[in-house]
């Protein structure tokens, strides 16, 4: 049996399977992580810590013109609280604001402090320390002015600054009205790992999870659902056969290596029920076999042993004539076993195969001579005429010469059997397409259309049937050994009633391929 195309191969199936639900697990995930980077984006506009200082810086100017009082630390925590860098706001009035998302460093704060109180020299004070809302802003209610401010730049300059090892930070004026009312500080150092994944870690571990299990349920229904459904047909394919059910068998849809292995395993199990058919028909037949040869053997055991316990009775006092007929039936029943016996080993040795069987033309005209030679005396003591015909082209016949004269022998034995007095035996050889048929046909009752079927069978005879012929029953094994030798022979052997009542055996036997120029032996 071939082997399954690569594409439908199991093995190819599974691995582009998994190929491309990888490819779509990544191409998921890295849609879902664009999507979460463009929402941070969203809440985070400014990107750079100066950038983001100078946001914080504008919006809170904004806030404190239009309301002076709004509790700072609230509302910076609460719009920034997904921010990854630290900030710091110091306002003139004490009010500062430290990021909770992310605390800034300790001195952030004091850093911003000291660049507010720069902006006004070292004797302007700023109120008390407070955090949140509370006081009103020094702005008022009236816009921050044109133009805006912008951060400081320069590392020593106004705009950057460094309050410790380790810190640095960037600066922006919280300006209202043109005028400076407080300092943001953003620390410049990179944005912590810790903070991204806290942010986005939640959101792609459930989508991860989702994908996994959205993609081990594909796979699983897509690639190891049909494969399992075959392969547990399979396995109780296996266990019925194991439990005697010889006719079970296995799915076999699909392509694949598990529906070659199914089609191999029903082609074993259709094969290992002929062999249990035929293994039920030897072991029936044989069975049968021994009862017929019981049967057979026993009825002239019965009449031997029954005559000469009656010759050996010393008061039983029999007369010479008596004595030689008691003899001459324990004869002929002793040379009854003997062909019952000596044709029960040609029959197994025909149907076993044992012997060097020839193969070499046989000639048609020398068969039907030797057949009559045989049965001359008998054809003359019945008055029974035997004709014979060939036809052209079915002059020579291919096999072993001695078993095709056996088997041609005992179907014109079995013809004067059953042939009347003044009766006829027809001996014909004709060709006909590839095949030469010797058919024997005889004058006789014919047979039975109910017995036709079962006349090759061992022992079987139809001899009450064909009653008037006055001739003693076979063994029943002729014809059982004549199917023997044709089936050796590549042939078939038949039997059929002729128009006129008489019964007719075929034996249909191949033709030589070159038939017409195989001169006949007994012309040579």
């Amino acid at each position: 049996m071939p082997d399954p195309a690569w594409y439908r191969s199991l093995y190819w199936r599974i691995g582009l399977g998994f190929v491309a639900l990888l490819a779509v697990l990544l191409a998921v995930q890295g849609v879902v992580f664009l999507w979460l980077t463009g929402r941070a984006a969203e809440l985070l506009p400014a990107r750079s810590p100066a950038e983001y200082a100078q946001t914080l810086a504008t919006d809170l100017g904004g806030v404190l013109a239009e309301n002076s009082a709004v509790d700072l630390d609230e509302y910076l925590n609460r719009r920034y609280h997904t921010t990854y860098r630290a900030f710091a706001v110091v306002m003139r009035d004490g009010r500062f604001v430290l990021s909770r998302r992310i605390p800034p460093p300790p001195d952030l704060s004091r850093i911003a402090l000291g660049r507010l109180l720069g902006e006004f020299g070292q004797g302007r004070s700023v109120g008390p320390g407070r955090t949140g809302g509370g006081g009103a802003g020094a702005g008022g209610q009236s816009a921050r002015a044109p133009g805006g401010s912008r951060p400081e730049g320069g590392r020593r300059g106004p705009g950057r600054g460094r309050g410790g090892p380790g810190t640095s930070a960037v600066f922006a004026r919280v300006v209202v009205k043109g005028e400076t009312l407080g300092m943001v500080a953003v620390t410049s150092d990179p944005r912590p790992l810790s903070a991204a994944v806290r942010d986005l870690g939640p959101a792609l571990a459930i989508v991860a999870v989702g994908l996994l299990l959205a993609g081990t349920s594909v796979a699983a229904l897509m690639i190891f659902r049909p494969t399992h459904r075959r392969l547990r047909s399979l396995q109780q394919a296996a266990r019925a056969i194991g439990a005697g059910e010889s006719g079970a068998r296995a799915m076999e849809s699909g392509g694949d290596e598990v529906a070659l292995l199914s089609r191999t395993f029903n082609e074993m199990a259709s094969g290992l029920e002929e062999r249990t058919q035929a293994l039920a028909a030897v072991d029936s037949s044989r069975r049968q076999l021994l009862a017929d040869v019981s049967h057979e053997l026993m009825t002239p055991l019965a009449a031997i042993r029954g005559y000469v316990e009656t010759m050996s009775m010393a008061d039983v006092k029999l007369d010479e004539p008596t004595r030689r007929r008691y003899l001459g039936i324990v004869a002929d029943e002793t040379e009854r076993l003997e062909h019952i016996i000596g044709d029960l080993l040609d029959l197994a040795r025909v149907e076993g195969g044992g012997g060097v069987w020839k193969r070499e033309p046989v000639s048609v005209a020398s068969l039907f001579e030797r057949v009559r030679e045989r049965h001359d005396p008998i054809l003359r003591a019945k008055r029974v005429v035997l004709d014979t015909v060939r036809e052209p082209g079915a002059d020579v016949v291919v096999g072993d010469p001695n078993r095709l004269e056996q088997a041609l022998q005992n179907l014109a034995a079995n013809a004067v059997r059953h042939t009347p007095d003044g009766g006829r035996i027809h001996l014909s050889a004709a060709r006909m397409d590839r095949t030469v048929r010797l058919a024997v046909e005889d004058s006789g009752p014919g047979i039975p259309e109910d017995h036709l079927a079962r006349v090759f069978d061992r022992f079987y005879k139809v001899d009450g049937s064909r009653t008037g012929t006055g001739v003693p029953s076979g063994s029943g094994l002729g014809l059982s050994i004549v199917q023997a030798i044709v089936k050796r022979h590549g042939g078939e052997v038949t039997a059929c009633n002729t128009a006129h009542a008489g019964a007719k055996f075929e034996i249909v036997l191949p033709a030589p391929p070159d038939a017409a120029d195989i001169p006949d032996p007994a012309e040579s």
